[in-house]
């Protein structure tokens, strides 16, 4: 991996504990995680061979309370990156002000070439080696990037059946009917569409007619075509790992969406014009959101996107050249660890329910999240006015500020 996430995470980290007066023995401790393991996994295959996956559980820190993170599947998974997006739920948290530290894990494989029971397989022996380290009051996973209700069922299952107690709280993003919440899916895109409507409103940009180009059209790329659709913006471009589309005129979301769905990508959509990876990120647009994996904007896709906002959905998808030269043009972005909070923050409030025994309704929720979202926003913005520097400078400051009262209040045993 030429892009190193766990050194750009400590570099944004360092450069904001200088403008925030943060002690040198606070960045230590959050220089190193708190504990990390590394697991094999043997998976008996339908034809009745044995492969070995590896997999990880991170924990950054945990001084805010118990770790909070995703589970993700990917074939080139590695645990720097496991470390870096750990360390982003550690600000993410401390940034929506949630009772949360930050954490994440995952197995290196490619999910689609599991069949349905080999999949199933392997979750639950991953579950049953990185059980010491998760409990509804040490560590909440969720779902990521690969990974659906369905895989948090089978985990939260095998965690149930070793602890002989149905802890509907262990996991979070699961089906309803094992305590999940029928938000949790959308949650992050709402959170993005709100970040969205809060930075158009400060800068005084209208959001009728402004062009809007996403890349990444899994989980929240897809869900955020509708919802900024229907607000009046044009999704005039998107992009995913197999191609790229264009219609200046704006894309029809629902079309697009029932068509990934039936091909597996966007490439190909027939009412749209086909463009390459390096042209989606010429089109002119006044809105460009990374929805995809990390480092996907390098100093190339910097210097070349005409957009004027950059709202991040993706986990730390803007490497730091790249953030200096969106900073040197005067692009506004959103960073991370502010505006895809929605799911963590869903999250929260399923944690909350599952540990009272009492589910909300879909209105309390829905308000809810974009009250903390507007929260998260105006602390966000505020603070990035009275320092005078970019938002997600101000969004660093604010969240180390939080952890670090709680390492100094705690002290060292």
């Amino acid at each position: 991996m030429s892009f190193d996430p766990w050194q750009a995470i400590l570099g944004r980290i360092r450069e904001a504990a200088l403008l925030a007066g943060i002690s040198d023995q606070v960045i230590a401790q959050l220089s190193v995680p708190k504990r990390i393991l590394e697991v094999s996994i043997p998976l008996r295959l339908d034809n009745g061979g044995l492969e070995v996956f590896t997999g990880w559980r991170v924990h950054h820190d945990t001084s805010r309370g118990p770790a909070k993170g995703g589970i993700r599947f990917h074939p080139e998974l590695e645990v720097k990156e496991l470390m870096a997006l750990a360390a982003s739920m550690t600000m993410k948290t401390a940034v929506a002000n949630l009772p949360f530290g930050g954490s994440k894990g995952g197995i290196r494989c490619d999910p689609s070439q599991l069949s349905r029971a080999e999949l199933e397989r392997l979750t639950r022996r991953f579950a049953l080696e990185i059980a010491p380290m998760v409990g509804v009051d040490r560590d909440i996973p969720a779902p990521d990037v690969n990974t659906d209700e369905q895989v948090m069922a089978w985990f939260a299952d095998t965690l149930w059946m070793l602890s002989g107690q149905s802890a509907w709280a262990m996991v979070t993003g699961k089906p309803i009917v094992m305590g999940g919440i029928s938000d949790h899916a959308g949650a992050t895109a709402n959170g993005v569409v709100t970040c969205t409507q809060e930075i158009a409103r400060q800068i005084g940009k209208p959001l009728e007619g402004l062009k809007v180009a996403i890349q990444g059209f899994g989980h929240v790329g897809g869900p955020l075509a509708y919802l900024l659709s229907s607000l009046g913006m044009r999704v005039v471009a998107v992009c995913d790992v197999h191609g790229a589309v264009l219609a200046k005129g704006g894309l029809d979301p629902y079309e697009l969406s029932s068509y990934a769905r039936h091909n597996g990508t966007i490439s190909g959509f027939p009412m749209a014009e086909p463009i390459s990876a390096s042209q989606f990120w010429e089109v002119p647009v006044d809105v460009l959101i990374p929805a995809a994996l990390s480092g996907a904007i390098d100093s190339e896709q910097a210097r070349n996107t005409s957009a004027s906002i950059i709202v991040e959905a993706a986990n730390g998808p803007t490497t730091p050249e790249a953030d200096d030269i969106l900073e040197s043009r005067g692009v506004i972005v959103v960073p991370d660890i502010l505006a895809n909070t929605g799911g963590v923050t869903s999250s929260y409030f399923e944690w909350a329910q599952d540990r009272q025994g009492f589910a909300w309704d879909g209105e309390t929720h829905a308000l809810r999240l974009k009250q903390f979202m507007e929260r998260s926003f105006s602390d966000t913005w505020v603070r990035s006015q009275s320092l005078g520097v970019t938002m997600r400078k101000a969004a660093f400051v604010l969240a180390l500020e939080r952890v670090a009262q709680a390492i100094e209040i705690r002290g060292i045993y």
